[in-house]
């Protein structure tokens, strides 16, 4: 069956949270997309995301160099979330670590579990 991505479950401004996901099973960041950045995605092979802030399309790594490479996306049960499974080049959060997911809460304390690559 062929995807539409209109038949994603977009929130009142359009959007569909994105969870971009490293093959090696790293979870990188999570960003938005609408159902245009979803077919730009797919077209391109190139992570098309939805800036809110900027109100524009946001190719990652258009700038950086930190290019997210698309293998595999994932629609959850609901059709309300994505998964994106991607090739990292460098840097997925914008504080040039790996992943955004860097701070755990430990016994009710923040630690930095990695510093900015190099």
């Amino acid at each position: 069956m062929p995807f539409d991505p209109a038949s994603l479950k977009f929130d009142d401004r359009g959007l569909v949270p994105a969870i971009a996901q490293d093959e090696d099973g790293t979870v990188l960041m999570m960003a938005w997309m609408n159902a245009d950045a979803v077919a730009r995605t797919l077209e391109t092979g190139r992570v098309t995301y939805w800036s809110r802030s900027r109100q524009a399309y946001w190719i990652k790594g258009e700038t950086s160099g930190h290019v997210q490479e698309l293998i595999d996306l994932r629609v959850d049960c609901d059709r309300d979330c994505l998964l994106l499974v991607v090739r990292q080049t460098g840097a997925a959060c914008h504080t040039n670590r790996r992943s955004c997911f860097y701070t755990a809460v430990r016994d009710g304390e923040e630690v930095e579990l990695m510093a900015p690559m190099t």
